[in-house]
């Protein structure tokens, strides 16, 4: 399983205090207020025992609070305060996205295969645009973190903040592999997983230099055998692009 990454923020941002950016606060907010509004709507369905419509215009309108690629691509560049609001969006993000991929599975050891093959064709759309965020805004974080290391005091870069920056980046490794495979392998439209190729292709050069080498080796391992579990050429392109710059990496 994942591991929370935004615990592992907080504790890097623990007595810092950098200068708090406005720029991403609107949309921060919107995110969480959205994401807040989709959990009650989630478990008012449930005791009622119906499925989600993530299609009906007011659901649609929260997701789209929440997963909202314009505003995160017309952000300003990255910089260390990032760190203060970007952690939060995410967390929003991937908190909400599990309220419906897991929707109505048997809670157990085991995970419900079945309950999880039917959100992903059920709600494939809506999944593929939440990991196509996630992977962005993880991209972002990823040039932020260094910057916001390195404004710190030096009193301040403790072996505490080491680990925890060296967790973020094994643990964006694991991201990657498990949510990427599973969006673009079990896609049931070539746009589903056009959608998340892109995001890899896009942010390839960060990922290259921000995942450990080992990791980078896991990563371009288990994209070997692309012709096998990535039907569309469209998102095999891109993935390949995706893992040359990885492989480019001395």
């Amino acid at each position: 399983m994942v591991m929370p990454i935004v615990r592992i923020l907080l504790v890097l941002l623990a007595f810092a205090s950098p200068a708090f950016a406005q720029d991403g606060i609107h949309e921060l907010n919107a995110a969480r207020d959205a994401a807040k509004t989709f959990k009650v709507y989630i478990d008012g369905i449930a005791k009622k025992g119906q499925r989600p419509d993530l299609t009906r215009p007011d659901v649609g309108a929260m997701l789209g609070h929440i997963y909202d690629l314009e505003a995160l691509a017309a952000l300003p560049p990255p910089e260390a305060s990032d760190m203060n609001w970007l952690p939060d969006w995410f967390d929003a993000a991937n908190t909400t996205h599990k309220l419906f991929i897991f929707y109505g599975a048997k809670p157990g050891p085991q995970p419900d295969l079945a309950a999880l093959q039917r959100n992903m064709i059920e709600y494939g759309d809506q999944y593929a645009t939440a990991i196509s965020f996630m992977i962005r805004a993880m991209a972002r974080e990823a040039v932020a973190m260094p910057m916001f290391w390195n404004e710190l005091p030096p009193e301040h870069r403790t072996r505490i903040r080491e680990e925890g920056i060296t967790g973020v980046r094994k643990n964006s490794a694991l991201f990657i592999l498990t949510t990427v495979c599973a969006a673009i392998q079990g896609a049931s439209k070539p746009a589903n997983a056009r959608l998340v190729a892109a995001s890899l292709r896009d942010t390839r050069e960060i990922w290259a230099d921000f995942l450990l080498p080992e990791d980078r080796a896991r990563v371009i391992a288990e994209l070997a055998d692309l012709p096998k579990w990535a039907p569309d050429e469209i998102a095999r392109a891109d993935l390949a692009k995706f893992t040359a710059a990885l492989q480019a990496v001395n």
